[in-house]
């Protein structure tokens, strides 16, 4: 009965993924469907804009040739006009005193016949039709403005739709998910020389497999991409998984996006849990910061309850007082474990988040610890915390702590340190945030889940999450077993 319940149970797990699947292969259609009615209207209005436009340019060129062959059929018909008159006119004048000249011979007196003479040679020194050039200044030919435009219509007989791009493949085996930076590698299909650059798009999301059409979050876009492969870095993984997306531009077009690949991108989110945390601490997304006002309102209503009727204020009474119980039903922090954890705990694998103090905080501590530790409990005073305690009050100390034992650190305290938890091989290392220098190791086996653990007195602490654990300690960790900087009077079993 149980092992069919067990089949059954698999099937209907297998069903539902089958059917996610499907409703989101149904949206991805709709929304593909859609795209083509509306995108298929836009490339016909794009192209009867493109085709006006053609027409346009066509206009206006006919337009200024025709100008440009009226403004030379006016320049020859005047200047041959001109040469026309001038001719007509010298003509008129040869022609007179070529009748002059036929009379003269006539002339039967010497003296009048030489007077004559003097002026007909005179008269055609100066006469216009052997002042002209008998060359027309201007032909009737206007074949310098005959047009070809066979190539043109060739041209535009050939005109088809503009060579898009192919989409690019992401090769997923040679992308590289490291230290909260992701490497996207892509190739084209066949070589295009035609690319200028390529749009790379990336969308975080908590699905699995293939993208969403509808998901909680928007593509983000890098544009102008020169090369085949880009990184993206500064990212903060505060989601599970990754999509991403390439498509390739030229002058003209982008093209088609690539099939898009999920990559993971998993690391330790939790924030301050302020429900527990002690009244004096301000607790904040990412912050936490000591109030030494904090809760005294809070306090005095409740110590007026308490010792409603009584003349005489029983601090006995309000000192044990507990504030509204939280998450599991434990209770805030109170006394001096001026303490607050984080609201995730960890029962396996390897985490990494980083911690800084804030400007002239004068006490704070930094670790994990169970679950269920005492509200009176300070870290590092018991068996069930591990932390390093930091102390710039009166006299400057940097130790690590466990189960009321302190061991000095000799190294020089980081402005922000890296807290790496290994619960499957049973460690607890601090590191130099910035140069990833190995300040302690804890060298245990914890028996139960455990949660980040901190202490504030005088000062503040920034968290950041979401950090993958960074190659170099990584490394660290294989080449050197995590033992250096670890103190054996500190290590211990965990109970």
């Amino acid at each position: 009965m149980d092992s069919q319940k067990e089949a059954l149970q698999r099937i209907i797990t297998t069903l539902a993924n089958k059917n996610e699947e499907l409703h989101n292969f149904i949206e991805t259609l709709s929304h593909s469907l859609a795209g083509v009615q509306v995108n298929s209207t836009q490339v016909v209005s794009d192209l009867e804009e493109e085709f006006d436009t053609l027409f346009s340019i066509l206009d206006e060129m006919k337009e200024s040739m025709t100008n440009t062959i009226k403004q030379e059929q006016v320049r020859k018909s005047h200047e041959l006009q001109n040469q026309l008159t001038q001719s007509t006119n010298a003509l008129e004048s040869a022609e007179e005193l070529l009748e002059f000249a036929n009379n003269a011979l006539d002339i039967k007196d010497d003296d009048e016949f030489a007077k004559a003479a003097k002026q007909i040679k005179d008269r055609v020194t100066m006469a216009p039709a052997f002042r002209l050039t008998m060359k027309p200044k201007a032909t009737d030919s206007m074949t310098h403005l005959m047009v070809d435009f066979s190539q043109e219509r060739q041209l535009l007989q050939n005109l088809i739709f503009l060579p898009v791009p192919r989409a690019p493949e992401i090769d997923a085996q040679d992308c590289l998910v490291v230290d909260n930076t992701v490497t996207v590698v892509w190739r084209m299909p066949a070589e295009d020389n035609k690319i200028d650059h390529y749009i790379l798009e990336y969308r975080k999301t908590n699905h699995e497999g293939l993208p969403r059409v509808k998901d909680e979050r928007a593509w983000e876009v890098v544009d102008n991409i020169k090369t085949t492969e880009y990184t993206l870095t500064g990212l903060r993984f505060d989601s599970k998984y990754m999509n991403v997306r390439v498509r390739a531009c030229n002058k003209a077009a982008a093209g088609d996006y690539s099939d898009p690949v999920t990559l993971e991108t998993r690391a330790f989110i939790f924030s301050f849990e302020s429900a527990s945390s002690h009244l004096n601490l301000k607790v904040e997304d990412g912050s936490v910061e000591w109030d030494p006002q904090g809760g005294k309102g809070l306090e005095s209503k409740i110590k007026g309850k308490e010792n409603k009727g009584s003349g005489t204020p029983s601090p006995k009474r309000a000192s044990t007082v507990r504030s509204p119980a939280v998450r599991g039903g434990r209770d805030r922090f109170t006394g001096e474990s001026y303490t607050v954890l984080g609201d995730m705990s960890m029962d396996c694998g390897q985490h990494y988040w980083e911690v800084r103090a804030l400007k002239d905080c004068k006490s704070y501590s930094i670790g994990v610890a169970f679950k269920n530790l005492g509200k009176f409990d300070q870290l590092g005073k018991t068996n069930t915390s591990w932390c390093i305690h930091v102390n710039n009050w009166l006299q400057t100390s940097f130790a690590a702590k466990h189960n009321n034992k302190a061991k000095s650190l000799d190294v020089t305290m980081p402005e922000q340190i890296g807290v790496y938890c290994d619960l499957d091989g049973g460690q607890l290392s601090f590191y130099n945030a910035e140069s990833k220098q190995l300040l302690h190791t804890f060298k245990t086996k914890f028996g139960q889940p455990v949660v980040p653990a901190f202490m504030v007195w005088c000062g503040g602490l920034t968290l950041a999450t979401g950090l993958q654990v960074p190659s170099a300690v990584r490394s660290f960790q294989k080449t050197e077993n995590g033992i250096g900087g670890s103190s054996s009077s500190l290590n211990s079993m965990a109970q």
